[in-house]
């Protein structure tokens, strides 16, 4: 795929901002150029994952509203939660800016019980609207017609929405050109070595920004590509770097993670042994002493 310069992304819903304003297409050859550092191994990491995994199709939501309510919901918990939970609303007949403006705290909080946080995460959904109605008489669409830089600042303003959830709305229900940084990318980022462990959010967001064409459907599927690269090869504590499509790309010398992380478990495993020998031993003397 990479080699003809194309890839798909999910097709936004036609109510959406982002499926008049682009369609789904090839994306132009220079959008996998570098623009800033033409030395940046970004553009082909793109590639090479495209190349290996194919499209992703994401973001997994029916509508733009739905889109929303995810990036809130799965903070903190497991997609599957937040798929029982959008279920829920659906059911419910919810996913609507005015049926989450109306709809008792109480009855909200129960609905999205099954992604955790439930309260907290139902005041964040009602902030939400509230900021919706309040600027824009509870329009996604003139919402999301608002420029980039000014809508995000917005957005953060809103209780409950930091730098990670609003780039997820302006990204895959706005289809504006923000790129998302999350776990898993820090991770690779870090392994690779080209952000160290302080990295803060903003930096990381600027290193792709910056060297990658501000292109939405790119940002979309390279990001999709980022997160399969954190489940399965780059792990926290299992990492596979023999097997992982970016490979190539470490650094010469640079030790295999998968060696390391597996040291690493056999260490925590006698350290753990060890632990409980001590704990045991003591556990023995007090009882010794009370008899």
């Amino acid at each position: 795929m990479a080699g003809s310069g194309q890839y798909l992304a999910k097709r936004m819903p036609e109510q959406s901002v982002a499926a008049r304003r682009q369609a789904v297409e090839p994306a132009p050859a220079e959008a996998l150029k570098p623009v800033a550092v033409p030395r940046s191994p970004l553009p082909q990491w793109y590639e090479a994952l495209s190349r290996s995994l194919g499209p992703q199709h994401w973001w997994p939501a029916e509508t733009p509203l739905e889109v929303i309510v995810g990036a809130i919901l799965t903070q903190s918990t497991a997609w599957v939660n937040v798929e029982r939970a959008i279920a829920n609303l659906r059911d419910a007949g919810m996913l609507s800016p005015r049926a989450l403006r109306d709809v008792p705290f109480a009855k909200l909080a129960r609905l999205v019980k099954p992604s955790g946080y439930f309260r907290q995460k139902a005041r964040k959904l009602k902030a939400f609207v509230r900021f919706l109605y309040e600027r824009y008489d509870g329009s996604l669409e003139k919402m999301f017609a608002t420029p980039t830089e000014r809508l995000r600042e917005e957005l953060l303003e809103v209780h409950g929405i930091g730098p990670e959830t609003a780039d997820s709305m302006l990204l895959y229900a706005g289809g504006h050109p923000v790129f998302v940084v999350d776990s898993y990318t820090k991770r690779v980022l870090m392994r690779h070595g080209l952000v160290g462990e302080k990295a803060g959010y903003e930096e990381m967001r600027a290193l792709f920004e910056n060297h990658i064409a501000r292109d939405a459907r790119l940002y979309n599927e390279f990001h999709a590509l980022l997160v399969q690269v954190g489940k399965n090869w780059c792990r926290p504590r299992e990492a596979r770097c023999d097997r992982c499509p970016l490979r190539e790309f470490l650094k010469a010398g640079q030790p295999r993670m998968e060696r390391r992380s597996v040291q690493m478990s056999k260490r925590r495993s006698v350290q753990g042994s060890k632990s409980g020998r001590v704990a045991r031993r003591k556990s023995e003397r007090r009882k010794k002493g009370t008899q």
